[in-house]
């Protein structure tokens, strides 16, 4: 195993077992090296990997501190990864969205307080009559990124929000070549958040597995035309 590896094993060992817990700040450099029998140099990659996917945070002149190791924030670094892949990779992005996505609809029409489903509501009333395709998806991440919140599941929630951003563009380009897919989409969202108000987490589940699988079925049908690359961001 590589030095900086093993040096990244001893921290998180720290950490599962409760030594450091979020928060906490580690001991100096110096002190930690000798105590986990690691060069300095090695336990300063291993903080530097770390510090990177946000489970620890390095303040300068102050010291290293374990973040609150959320699930947003340690997710966050899969949306960084995402955004590289393009063409049909998304569709790989489309298959996950379409199995977390209704569960996490159902979920939201068992969990979501009244407050939070007269929010959707609202969200859906924002938009305008004939609204452009970019002010559509924006609204459209938005609806899905409440009812992912109303889940009550963070984890499921930061999932879904690291997949947005991959699959914006597919959601664009479907709506200025699609036709019907702006009135699709805005029926599609009414019916979604009709059953969430009715509380039927099933119709719930069933009409969200609708909406993202409209979408994957099309890019999929897209990608295997002739122009079969995403136009660029």
């Amino acid at each position: 195993m590589p030095v900086t590896d093993e040096a990244i094993d001893k921290i998180k060992a720290m950490i599962v077992q409760g030594e450091l817990g979020p928060g906490s700040r580690l001991p100096r450099e110096a002190d930690l090296a000798e105590r986990l029998g690691l060069s300095r140099n090695s336990l300063r990659e291993a903080v530097k990997a770390l510090s990177l996917i946000r489970v620890l945070d390095v303040r300068q002149g102050d010291g290293t501190y374990v973040t609150s190791l959320e699930p947003a924030l340690l997710l966050d670094a899969i949306g960084f990864v995402v955004d590289f892949h393009q063409d049909d990779t998304v569709l790989q992005f489309l298959e996950v969205r379409r199995v977390l996505e209704p569960a996490a609809t159902e979920l939201a029409a068992i969990r979501m307080t009244d407050a939070e489903i007269a929010g959707l509501r609202g969200i859906l009333a924002e938009l305008g009559e004939a609204p452009t395709i970019e002010a559509l998806v924006a609204n459209d991440l938005r609806f899905h990124n409440h009812i992912a919140a109303g889940s009550g599941n963070n984890v499921l929630c930061s999932l879904i929000d690291s997949l947005s951003g991959p699959t914006t563009r597919a959601r664009i380009w479907r709506g200025l070549t699609q036709e019907g897919a702006v009135r699709r989409t805005r029926e599609q969202h009414e019916a979604i958040c009709e059953a969430i108000e009715a509380r039927q987490p099933e119709a719930a589940r069933a009409w969200a597995t609708v909406h993202v699988s409209g979408v994957e079925q099309w890019l999929r049908n897209a990608l295997g035309g002739p122009e079969s690359a995403l136009p660029p961001a």
